[in-house]
């Protein structure tokens, strides 16, 4: 389970003066919860969901996490650009106390990348670096998993194989899908919730969150 209580979120802006992102958010994600979150660009939807992760703090409220939790899957985020896809690969199987060769395989045989896993990422196209982002991310086990609208990355087919194995993976755990794009949410999500100046309002029903949203 992740609880969350009465967040608050601002950035402290240069010259002074605040900017506030999240204003009283509450809920709670339970186990086998698929929830997908709603809102504009610059709402603070990735905020939101980096503080989930653990990534970074409210700036007053309380946030628990019961299960393991992923890292916040988004374009780029988490990766060492500087190293290759294998050394990410690599690195990402000690941190989490996996067999080096399972995440490898696992990895290569996802992404699809060939001989540009033995090349800095920072050599990727951004499809490049959303294939091997999710390669990594799902070649390691979790009770929740956060995504940021990247799983839209890629041609058709490697959209439709990563729409195959996210569905897996969720299979009895948790999902918190945040997007723009209200398509998504019918695709993963059975509940939803609209983030709109600082409030997160939950609904029950994916078709009457996405109405709210388009009335914005």
């Amino acid at each position: 389970m992740i609880y969350f209580d009465r967040v608050f979120k601002h950035y402290e802006l240069r010259g002074g003066g605040k900017k506030h992102v999240l204003r009283n958010v509450s809920g709670i994600i339970r186990p086998g919860d698929s929830i997908g979150i709603l809102g504009r660009n610059g709402a603070g939807k990735s905020t939101l969901v980096r503080m989930l992760a653990g990534v970074e703090h409210p700036s007053s409220g309380r946030i628990e996490r019961r299960m393991s939790v992923s890292w916040p899957l988004a374009h780029g985020v988490g990766l060492q650009t500087t190293m290759s896809g294998s050394d990410n690969a690599r690195f990402i199987a000690r941190i989490y106390n996996q067999p080096f060769k399972k995440v490898l395989d696992f990895v290569e045989n996802f992404a699809e990348l060939g001989p540009y896993m033995a090349m800095p990422v920072r050599t990727y196209s951004v499809g490049m670096m959303g294939r091997l982002l999710l390669g990594l991310s799902f070649a390691v086990d979790f009770d929740c998993y956060l995504i940021d609208e990247v799983t839209a990355t890629g041609d058709q087919r490697f959209v439709n194989r990563a729409q195959q194995i996210l569905a897996e993976k969720t299979r009895g755990r948790s999902l918190v899908l945040v997007t723009h794009v209200p398509e998504h949410l019918k695709l993963y999500c059975r509940s939803a919730a609209v983030l709109n100046e600082g409030s997160l309002t939950f609904f029950e029903d994916v078709d009457e969150a996405v109405a709210t949203y388009k009335a914005l």
